[in-house]
Formats: C-alpha cells, sequence, structure tokens
C-alpha cells in the first residue's frame, strides 16, 4: 500500500512553506489539474496524513519563552487518560504523550519565565493521579518540529522496496 505518492509531498511540501495559498493557486504551481489537486487535500486528509490547516503560533512571541519537558509517573489503577483529560486543562500544557520507561507520561510545557515554569510544575502536580515529576528545560531548539523530510522520504521508500 502506498501512503503518499511525489505528487502528494510536493503538495504536502508547497502548503507547508506556503500555507494560504488556494487550490487553484497550488494546480499552477504542481502543473496540475485543480481538481485534482483537491481530490488529493481530500483523501489527504481524510485518510489523516493531513490534520490540520491552521497557523502555527510561536508560545515565545505569546510571551511564552520557556519550553520545559516534564515527565510524571502516575497512578496506574485508573490508567492515564483521566490524568491526560486533567492536564488538558493546564494552558500552558501543550503535549501529553504515554511514555514507556521508568516514568509514565511526558508533557511539553510553555511558562512565561523559569519562576512561572514552577507554577506550572505546581498545576501538575496538583493533578490527582500525578505522584512524581521530573523536569527539562530547553535552552535552545536547533531543529524545530518538522516532517517535511519524512514526507520527501516516503515515495522514495516506496518505490525503493516495490
Amino acid at each position: 500500500m502506498t501512503t503518499i505518492d511525489d505528487l502528494d509531498a510536493r503538495l504536502i511540501a508547497l502548503l507547508t512553506a506556503e500555507p494560504r495559498l488556494g487550490v487553484l493557486e497550488c494546480s499552477r504551481r504542481l502543473g496540475v489539474a485543480r481538481g485534482t489537486v483537491q481530490a488529493r487535500l481530500d483523501r489527504l486528509t481524510a485518510r489523516g496524513v493531513i490534520t490540520g490547516f491552521g497557523p502555527d503560533v510561536s508560545p515565545a512571541a505569546l510571551g511564552y519563552g520557556v519550553t520545559a519537558f516534564v515527565t510524571m509517573e502516575i497512578r496506574q489503577v485508573s490508567g492515564h487518560d483521566p490524568v491526560a483529560d486533567r492536564l488538558a486543562r493546564i494552558p500552558e500544557v501543550l503535549e501529553v504523550h504515554t511514555i514507556t520507561g521508568a516514568s509514565d507520561l511526558l508533557c511539553r510545557v510553555v511558562a512565561r519565565t523559569n519562576a512561572d515554569l514552577q507554577r506550572v510544575i505546581d498545576q501538575i502536580v496538583d493533578v490527582q493521579g500525578v505522584l512524581r515529576t521530573n523536569s527539562i528545560i530547553a535552552l535552545d531548539t536547533p531543529v524545530p518540529y518538522r516532517v517535511l523530510p519524512l514526507v520527501a522520504d516516503v515515495p522514495r521508500r516506496e518505490s525503493r522496496s516495490t
């Protein structure tokens, strides 16, 4: 099963670079029919390959200049979901992942300052079911979140395996 082909990859790259482009302009730049672009977008969205079209927002530009990763051990009685639901109510918690290893959850959080980070961690510790936390402050982001190298590699890997 091919997950995406070269045209899908080029369309995703184009919309990543210029997310405000319309379907007609995408079709012009990619040299394909407008209907083809629309059908590809619909299919990629329906399959969950494309998960959104919203703007990327910088927490730092909003005044949240500190990024930290917080691991936590939780009480396993009722599972991860109740704790994750409570963590989702804390605005500074940007992501929560269940993980393997010594801890149970990993959160990416932001704060205005290091002192404000203590406030956020205190809120996390107050969540029912959280037993212990450990935090790591990010100093810089030399490789920001990205998927384009992965997107570009999928058609190449697919063609090599056939």
